[in-house]
């Protein structure tokens, strides 16, 4: 089939170059020129495992990318909406993006002849698809969807670091179609998967993905206020919760304690969904509780280096890992980042490394010191705080000897080092 995708970040590109790969015609689009550049060179503009292979083997050939909609969208059978929707400041989505990509397809889909699925893959709350985007493309179209051009909802369950590998072996495909010849042509796409596709209405398909991500959250905040709890009686939360997730109706994935959950998808769309919830005159207690205990737990982290070492303040503090998972260079909602900004708060030098992060949190923090070696940025520190769990961390030992002090922070389980003051953040 002939696709074109709007929008070439996490989602988007992904899906693009997953999709060349099982067959299919791709037509790639950005309102960034340089981008579309990139991508035709088989550059891409983010890094994720494997995309760059598949990338180069593909730009050029079955994958192309432009600016112009007009072109893409009337050289393919279906258009996936893929751009950015940032949260505002009161948890609520900005939609303005995926209103400009609807308007454009809509203004192409006017002077169209042949029949059409536009395909929101963006995550939006309930609602959205049917009663946003449809709305507009209708209006820029001047025509009727379900008659003259489809519509469907088709979230992505894609983790940062392993999309690729999630794309090409899905455990679940959802398709929310308005019609079924709708859902028919979107659901043909994944024809060669071994996965069952589920086939529902548009606004249930995006709660899927919100109750699929709320629950992932909540799971590891659950395990975070365990271990807190676990930590003041001396319990090893970690031999706690191995026996929790053998229970077949739980399992032991995101049962991990640590610092907390970051990235572009568990904060924001909790917190989506908590905005939505209330617009409609609910309650959502327990999904308030999720994001509280993570907004509180890096913070745990500098009450335990303050308990440790003091003031502070003019001290040289060592922070690993500032991605906010490892395998991805993406530092949005990082956990580093509230554990950083106290540090400064208390008058604390911060020295950084990550091997891939580091030039993403320069935008947020200018003033720190970035350190190209683990052992640049441990030298002469009076504790070091982890906040990734780098597989190199893993293996550190003699590094941590040229330290002035030797406390070691451990916000993820990591550290195996012998001959330091470590102390786990909820073990």
């Amino acid at each position: 089939m002939k696709v074109s995708v709007i929008g070439s970040g996490y989602v988007g590109l992904v899906s693009a170059v997953c999709f060349a790969e099982v067959g299919h015609e791709v037509i790639c689009v950005d309102i960034d020129r340089k981008k579309t550049e990139q991508i035709n060179a088989g550059i891409p503009p983010i890094y994720e495992e494997g995309l760059e292979d598949l990338l180069q083997k593909h730009a050029g050939k079955k994958l192309i990318a432009t600016t112009d909609y007009e072109f893409a969208v009337n050289k393919t059978d279906i258009s996936f909406i893929c751009v950015g929707t940032p949260s505002a400041e009161d948890g609520s989505i900005d939609l303005s993006i995926v209103r400009a990509a609807a308007a454009s397809i809509g203004k192409t889909l006017a002077k169209k002849e042949d029949y059409h699925v536009v395909v929101v893959k963006s995550t939006v709350v309930p609602e959205t698809t049917e009663k946003f985007v449809l709305p507009i493309l209708e209006e820029a179209s001047g025509k009727t969807a379900g008659i003259d051009f489809g519509v469907a909802m088709n979230p992505e369950f894609l983790r940062e670091g392993k999309a690729v590998q999630d794309f090409m072996n899905p455990d679940k495909i959802v398709v929310g179609a308005i019609d079924k010849r709708s859902g028919n042509l979107v659901s043909e796409l994944y024809r060669t998967f071994k996965c069952e596709v589920t086939r529902t209405d548009p606004t249930t398909a995006e709660m899927i993905k919100y109750a699929n991500n709320s629950l992932l959250a909540t799971k590891i905040s659950f395990a975070n206020e365990i271990g807190n709890i676990c930590k003041k009686l001396g319990i090893d939360t970690y031999e706690v919760m191995e026996a929790v997730g053998k229970d077949v109706r739980i399992s032991p994935n995101f049962l991990n304690s640590g610092a907390g959950f970051g990235g572009s998808c568990f904060p924001k769309d909790v917190k989506a969904l908590i905005g939505k919830a209330k617009a409609i005159g609910y309650p959502p207690v327990l999904l308030e509780s999720v994001i509280a205990v993570n907004e509180r737990q890096p913070l745990l982290m500098t009450e335990i280096l303050q308990r440790k070492i003091g003031n502070p303040a003019d001290k040289k503090i060592a922070v690993l890992g500032l991605a906010f998972k490892n395998e991805t260079d993406d530092v949005r909602e990082s956990r580093a980042i509230p554990v950083i900004a106290e540090l400064l708060r208390l008058g604390a030098r911060v020295s950084a490394y990550d091997p891939m992060a580091s030039e993403n949190m320069k935008r947020i923090f200018p003033s720190i010191e970035y350190c190209s070696k683990v052992s640049d940025a441990l030298k002469d520190a009076e504790a070091c705080l982890v906040m990734t769990e780098w597989d190199e961390f893993r293996s550190l030992d003699s590094e941590f000897q040229a330290m002035k002090g030797k406390t070691v922070i451990d916000g993820r389980r990591v550290i195996k080092a012998k001959n330091i003051d470590y102390e786990g953040l909820c073990w």
